[in-house]
């Protein structure tokens, strides 16, 4: 990097006296690289193979001219590639880079005062013909400087440029315009600017982070299941031979990432029992997150679910079903996890020489110990704690759910996610951290690939339109990809206790659309299983959390049919495969949401309109001028509705809208541009 502020301060006249001063010859100003996360402090996110736009604010004094160039390079890479940047208007600079494979990569921005621009800028606002030749000498000068640096086939050309236009500039014979032509040939300056003059050129302070992560980082579609709930009987414990059975179905309904809860041995000390009893019978089989026995910790099988042969098996056939197995990363310990005894350090111990288990006054989880992250061995436990990541990274496993993140310490995450991703690129960590939004945010920035949020509890239009504002904008789209679940095994939000088919088609559509990253808890989200645990409670009844669960195989209600359809066409239309470009529409009824959504071409366009009243038929009129979704001013085109296979014309900048929710509670449109007309029919060829 270069310093730009000399070694010696400069002096001045009066007395000599030292004042550190930058050095005067260098006058471009970079005042702001964008985007950049906390001044460089994280990086910014992004997809190997996907544009990444920079801006520049750059200057100088007076009227001269700046060059800016856009550097990058990978981390294990010594030299910069370099980019020209490109003028928008009030000092505003732009270029743009695609990282070419997942990684970590760093960005920063270099300006000059380009002393051969400056000259061809005067040049062309000169007209006084002794100005004009004057001017011309001076550029020959500035372009046998850029000869001088130049090489080859250059060098030549350019200063056989310089020495013509000194010649004829200094014949007092010469015609003016042939002159400044002469001056100003665009196919001469492109070579003099191959070889500027970047002796006084600065460059940003800051080398700014970027990690691109793979596509399934930032556009995926979960579907959570407990192994054990997948039995062929009532009271069968499921094994990952039957999840097997399940890959076709799950897989039909369009689901890419197949997420399961802890799949560890679990504790048998402080079992829970049913809907959280604090008493177990003995064929209580105990929550997941309880890790650790006799049998081993977080780096073993719960023996009931197979071997490790056997869940390798399953990610191998999940693989071919277009699946990846995500797991649950749950740093915390049964009582009789292994690590209690090896290591009673790593824990937090009461007077009563008992150790704290972890609680959430007035909740308490009497069969969970958390880690000490402040222990004297906390290098000891983080490496360990790596280490289980790094062996689930060996079963071949590439994304993982973090339970509770923001209960462990942040220095943690930033080292572990540093350490795993500079090894492995492609792996993914889902934090699933329901707490304040600044907590989450910096979750984000230490290196979460995505995050859940706050959806579950955004139900009124204000809510929605407020929150996905806030997600799909500057400054946090540039760190925070959010992942929308309308529910989990934790969260069964009173809407859903009712029940009611349009409010789970609903808040599918809003999830799978608004979001470019979305899951569900199945079956009990297909199904609708929608009774809580008592009056008021977020729970659900007979929790899977602390019990096997039996489901027949058909369900004729069952919603699997309508989210396959609203999961291919999140397949197919690549505007909802990101989440920057949302904007919302204004809609004249508030129990009616309208967004729209693009592709970076903006050759995909599509418009969703979701009825929030799962009761009554809602009717608006939506805005929608043409001219935003590339349709020219009063000209018609075809609003496609993907659920619904209809086809409506629209023209001008307001269409009326009408929902019934006991059919389909929603319109997905795809915009197509061109309206059919008579030249379509046979006979008119």
């Amino acid at each position: 990097m270069k310093n730009i502020f000399s070694n010696k301060p400069a002096a001045v006249a009066n007395g000599g006296i030292d004042i550190g001063v930058p050095d005067g010859a260098v006058r471009a100003v970079i005042d702001a690289v964008l985007p950049n996360v906390d001044h460089g402090r994280f990086p910014v996110k992004c997809v190997a193979g996907e544009r990444v736009p920079v801006r520049a604010h750059c200057f100088t004094d007076g009227h001269d001219v700046v060059r800016v160039q856009l550097c990058w390079r990978a981390n294990e890479q010594k030299d910069f590639r370099e980019v020209p940047m490109r003028a928008l208007g009030n000092d505003v600079w732009e270029a743009a880079f695609s990282p070419p494979s997942p990684g970590r990569y760093v960005y920063t921005v270099v300006a000059w005062v380009d002393p051969f621009e400056s000259w061809r800028s005067e040049m062309t606002r000169r007209v006084d013909p002794d100005d004009v030749r004057i001017a011309a000498q001076i550029g020959a000068l500035e372009i046998a400087a850029a000869a001088a640096r130049a090489e080859g086939a250059d060098r030549v050309a350019l200063q056989r440029w310089a020495t013509e236009l000194d010649a004829v500039a200094a014949s007092p014979g010469s015609d003016m315009v042939s002159l400044k032509a002469l001056a100003l040939d665009d196919e001469y300056a492109e070579l003099a600017r191959r070889h500027p003059d970047r002796q006084h050129a600065v460059r940003h302070p800051v080398e700014l982070p970027l990690v691109a992560d793979r596509e399934r980082a930032r556009f995926s579609t979960w579907y959570e299941l407990f192994p054990r709930s997948t039995g062929p009987a009532p009271g069968v414990h499921g094994t990952f031979k039957d999840v097997e059975a399940r890959l076709p179905a799950i897989a039909a309904m369009g689901f890419d990432v197949l997420y399961f809860p802890p799949i560890h041995p679990i504790g048998r000390e402080q079992r829970k029992g049913p809907n959280n009893a604090l008493q177990a019978g003995p064929d209580d089989v105990g929550s997941p997150w309880a890790i650790g026995a006799a049998e081993g910790g977080h780096t073993a099988i719960l023996p009931a679910l197979g071997t490790p042969e056997d869940f390798r098996h399953l990610v191998a056939r999940a693989t071919e079903h277009g699946l990846e197995i995500a797991l649950d990363i749950a740093f915390q310990c049964a009582p009789d996890h292994p690590y209690v005894k090896a290591h009673p350090g790593w824990f937090r111990w009461r007077p009563d020489g008992t150790v704290q288990y972890a609680e959430n006054p007035p909740k308490k989880y009497q069969d969970i110990y958390p880690f000490n992250f402040e222990c004297e061995d906390w290098r000891g436990l983080w490496a360990e704690l790596k280490r289980v990541i790094d062996h689930w990274i060996g079963e071949g496993v590439r994304i993982f759910r973090v339970d509770n993140p923001h209960t462990k310490a942040f220095p943690f995450w930033e080292w572990v996610i540093g350490e795993v991703k500079r090894a492995h690129p492609d792996v993914i960590f889902l934090a699933e951290a329901f707490t304040r939004p600044k907590v989450m945010h910096r979750l984000a920035k230490l290196g979460f690939s995505q995050s859940y949020t706050y959806f579950t509890w955004r139900n009124t239009k204000e809510e929605l339109q407020a929150y996905f504002t806030e997600l799909s904008t500057e400054p946090g789209i540039d760190y925070f990809r959010p992942n929308a679940w309308p529910n989990t095994p934790d969260i069964l939000h009173e809407q859903l206790q009712t029940g009611e088919p349009a409010v789970y088609m609903s808040r599918l559509v809003l999830a799978a659309t608004l979001a470019a990253n979305y899951g569900i808890y199945g079956p009990a989200y297909e199904r609708r299983e929608h009774l809580p645990r008592s009056a008021g409670s977020e729970e659900y009844l007979d929790s899977e959390k602390y019990q096997l669960r039996h489901r027949p195989a058909d369900d004729p209600d069952s919603l699997e049919p309508f989210i396959a359809q609203v999961n291919r066409i999140r397949r197919e239309n690549p505007a909802l495969q990101r989440d920057r470009g949302l904007r919302f529409l204004h809609i004249d009824n508030d129990q009616l949401l309208a967004y729209a959504k693009a592709s970076p071409d903006g050759e995909n366009v599509i418009v969703t309109v979701v009825n929030l009243d799962p009761h009554h038929v809602q009717t608006g009129w939506v805005g929608l001028e043409p001219a935003s979704v590339g349709v020219k001013d009063g000209q018609a085109f075809q609003m496609h509705d993907l659920l619904s296979n209809q086809r409506f014309t629209w023209q001008g900048d307001w269409h009326y809208i009408r929902l019934d929710p006991r059919s389909v509670p929603a319109h997905i449109f795809v915009v197509r541009r061109r309206h059919g007309d008579e030249r379509d029919f046979d006979y008119f060829l």
